[in-house]
């Protein structure tokens, strides 16, 4: 039997992450600290924290890509979960957030897993696509500005191995992918890249309701 859609609130929220494995001490560090900054409501929340880390260990992942570091909270989750030789390439523009985030992994013992990537996305990726990186990450992790979702998703497809995992965050946009009439470009962009994910016949996917939409997409072999 079907049940009904759950609304969700403060109190569920709370529920789950009680819940939930116990967040690591440095992630709860890095959350209250992005949390007071202008632009904190950027952060993922914990249980995409959570849910990043056990996708890292049920794939075995080595070698992971993220694309979007900001203050580090997804990295440093992901950075928690790998073996000690696994490895994270992340790329932002802003040294200020990034030097957060360095801070973050050096006090987490991980920084030594995480190579920093300062410049824009789509020059770094090209430069992976063009060199032996090609094939070799296990998962990728979009979360950057939307209008170029599209050119990082194809970038990450030839940057994952066969069998690999993109995962994409904020594909809902608050759920005004709905909304035909939305003339917001980043809604516009991921609306577009919804419907390409769901006949792309290169990958098997799954769109979730987590948080504002998470897209798990698998490169077929």
């Amino acid at each position: 039997m079907n049940s009904a859609p759950i609304a969700f609130d403060s109190v569920l929220e709370d529920y789950i992450l009680r819940n939930s494995p116990p967040e690591h001490p440095e992630l709860a560090r890095l959350r209250a600290i992005t949390k007071e900054m202008p632009r904190g409501r950027m952060q993922v929340a914990p249980e995409q924290g959570h849910f990043l880390a056990f996708l890292v260990k049920l794939i075995g992942a080595r070698r992971i890509l993220e694309i979007g570091t900001f203050t580090g909270y997804s990295s440093l989750a992901m950075a928690l979960a790998l073996p000690p030789e696994g490895r994270i390439v992340t790329c932002d523009v802003s040294a200020e957030w990034t030097g957060i985030a360095e801070e973050a992994w050096e006090r987490a013992g991980v920084r030594e897993r995480v190579e920093l990537e300062l410049g824009p996305a789509v020059e770094t990726l090209g430069r992976l696509a063009r060199s032996s990186a090609r094939g070799s990450f296990d998962l990728a992790f979009i979360d950057a500005n939307k209008e170029d979702y599209d050119g990082y998703y194809e970038e990450c497809l030839t940057l994952v191995r066969s069998g690999g995992l993109v995962v994409l965050d904020n594909m809902l946009r608050g759920g005004r992918v709905t909304d035909p009439s939305s003339t917001d470009p980043d809604v516009i962009s991921i609306r577009a890249l919804n419907g390409k994910i769901a006949t792309d016949d290169r990958v098997d996917r799954v769109l979730l309701p987590v948080v504002d939409g998470m897209s798990l997409v698998r490169r077929r072999p």
